[in-house]
């Protein structure tokens, strides 16, 4: 009996194992922590900024104390209107111009359930994180065959959208730390 429940408890611990991994390498994580702490602090429910390192691209979140994060990064064909709206602090009309207008194809769109990073799986009865490029719709409920993608497929996506997500985290974060807003 013993034997069958170490070979149980083995095969367990290998079925577990790339999502156990994978919730350790999360990017996103502390980041959209961070910014939901700092959004808190200064009481502000939306937040944008330009993408330093990539001209023309552009950051914007909404947050929903306590319930969601929304990021949208986006490329703008006419980022002087952006830059114009940064100026004013009108982050809200920098992430409603990106939601509807950016260039479709640079566009990713991220939907965090209770902002605290993307999650490769919900627990319990908690609502999916979800990311939507100009490529893909993807929903982190831990469901590949749903999606009618490899697991591998599922990983891979999840940690592209990470570490898509940390970017767009850390252009906001290193933006609104030096803001005097």
């Amino acid at each position: 009996m013993s034997s069958r429940l170490a070979l149980a408890a083995a095969f367990i611990l290998v079925a577990l194992t790339p999502s156990a991994l994978l919730a350790q390498d999360v990017k996103s994580g502390d980041l959209a922590k961070q910014l939901a702490q700092l959004l808190d602090a200064k009481k502000m429910e939306a937040f944008a900024a330009a993408d330093a390192q990539s001209p023309g691209t552009f950051f914007a979140a909404l947050y929903f104390p306590g319930t969601q994060l929304i990021v949208v990064s986006a490329k703008y064909s006419a980022p002087s209107m952006l830059t114009d709206l940064l100026a004013r602090k009108d982050y809200r009309g920098v992430y409603t111009e990106l939601a509807s207008a950016s260039i479709p194809d640079s566009k990713l769109f991220i939907m965090d359930t209770y902002a605290d990073g993307l999650s490769f799986k919900p627990s319990g009865q908690n609502a999916p994180d979800s990311v939507d490029s100009g490529k893909q719709h993807a929903t982190f409920d831990g469901d590949w065959k749903k999606a009618k993608i490899s697991e591998a497929d599922y990983t891979k996506l999840f940690s592209e959208s990470d570490a898509a997500y940390a970017k767009a985290l850390q252009g906001l974060l290193a933006r609104l730390k030096t803001s005097g807003t």
